[in-house]
């Protein structure tokens, strides 16, 4: 049996990533990690630790309940877990207790965001992603001296 460990942040971006691997292969075991999004610092000072941890928790639930029922009905294991601390660390975790894994990054790119990598040796982006071609800022320029 097959193992792969899926990193999701999106059920629909994950499982347009899933659906071709799964085209492909028979008996796999899934393990989902999923990555809640983070809250601001400052939402500390109206919610406490148990009530941030009972909203990831929630959150993730209806993550795993848009990606779960596509590989159930394939007859494949399922397996769920939150993401806690860096994701590198976790995956290279979950590798040692279920065996050797592939690893997917289902995770949907954020504009203004670099994440963090899911496993140690996965190259990281680190360029802006702001950054606009030269003839879309010269353009921009044009209309802004045409208005006025």
């Amino acid at each position: 049996m097959e193992r792969i460990i899926v990193v999701l942040d999106d059920a629909e971006f994950a499982l347009k990533q899933i659906l071709p691997l799964r085209l492909e292969m028979s008996a796999t075991q899934w393990i989902l990690v999923a990555c809640p999004p983070r809250l601001t610092r400052h939402i500390s000072r109206w919610v406490n630790h148990a009530s941030r941890e009972a909203w990831r928790t929630k959150w993730s639930q209806q993550l795993f309940d848009g990606v779960r029922p596509v590989l159930l009905k394939h007859g494949d294991q399922v397996v769920t877990c939150i993401a806690n601390g860096p994701l590198a660390k976790q995956t290279q975790k979950l590798q040692a207790d279920h065996g050797v894994a592939r690893v997917l990054d289902a995770r949907r790119p954020k504009l203004g965001t670099v994440l963090q990598p899911a496993t140690p040796d996965q190259p990281v982006d680190s360029s802006p992603k702001w950054v606009i071609p030269g003839s879309a800022a010269a353009m921009g320029a044009i209309l802004v001296l045409a208005a006025e």
